[in-house]
């Protein structure tokens, strides 16, 4: 018997966002540590991978370990029924079919009771090595959002350049070229893109994180910790749909080496979504 409740929805509601544009389906490995998802990406290009340890719900109860098959698309349109700050239950049996979701709002005597038909997903758990970075650049996660966005219009790759002065993100298209310096110890705003935003479900949760910021004047300054320099090239289409997992953390950890994967961390209490992204070959390379 799986039994879970997290004490405001917005939580699942931005986990699953963060992931979404790139897993169709996929298992929740459930045990008595929390839940947790890893799954590729429909193209075997990205890896993304999720942890939610027990702390980060009121109640947690797993009886045994399980994997519950899930449409993610499936579970996003259910979870369009809970509002914010509504109280999500999460229910099911050993035997089960099926994910009983309970929506409890805290305002009111509205309750929600949802089923949702579950899928038997074939996947294999890839072990992730420990693998120590050369160089890993923690920066404010709605910069990081903004300068891939920004860098879109430009080209399709981002050079990302790493030295004890700073770090800089460079890209170049048929329109022209552009590049991005942040020094070091500089602070980068933890709203990039506030006023833009209408989504009144992201609205919220946003000015709680600006509250809640630790640093000052709502900054998060740029930190680098280097082994040695480093140049890499990534797809931004992956660094974009990566960046949507901002809302979930101030701060985003970019962790590098050369010819390894990119490890992007968005840690958030009790919990983070992380994606590993393997760099693009030079032409020097070929």
């Amino acid at each position: 018997m799986l039994e879970a409740r997290l004490r405001e929805a917005v939580l699942l509601k931005k986990v699953l966002d963060a992931v979404r544009e790139l897993i169709t389906d996929a298992n929740f490995e459930c045990s008595e540590d929390g839940i947790r998802l890893q799954a590729m990406d429909n193209s075997h290009v990205a890896l993304s991978a999720i942890e939610l340890r027990t702390d980060c719900f009121e109640e947690f109860r797993c009886d045994r370990p399980m994997s519950i098959g899930v449409s993610l698309s499936s579970l996003g349109k259910i979870l369009k029924g809970a509002n914010n700050d509504d109280v999500l239950s999460l229910k099911k049996s050993d035997d089960g079919d099926t994910l009983q979701m309970t929506f409890e709002s805290p305002k009111s005597d509205r309750v929600g009771e949802f089923e949702m038909k579950l899928m038997d997903i074939d996947s294999e758990h890839l072990g992730i090595p420990d693998t120590q970075y050369d160089a890993v650049v923690k920066m404010s996660s709605g910069e990081f959002g903004r300068i891939c966005r920004d860098l879109t219009n430009i080209g399709e790759s981002v050079k990302i350049e790493v030295s004890k002065e700073g770090v800089s993100f460079s890209s170049e298209g048929e329109i022209g070229a552009a590049r991005m310096t942040l020094k070091q110890g500089s602070g980068t705003a933890v709203l990039a893109d506030e006023d833009e935003d209408d989504d009144e479900d992201v609205k919220p949760a946003k000015k709680k994180r600006k509250a809640d910021s630790s640093t000052s004047g709502g900054q998060v300054p740029v930190k680098i910790e280097m082994q040695q320099a480093v140049n890499l090239t990534f797809s931004l289409k992956y660094l974009s749909n990566f960046a949507k997992a901002a809302p979930l953390a101030d701060e985003v950890q970019l962790h590098m080496s050369n010819e390894v994967p990119l490890l992007c961390e968005f840690g958030f209490e009790n919990g983070y979504v992380r994606f590993y992204l393997a760099p693009k070959l030079s032409e020097d390379d070929d």
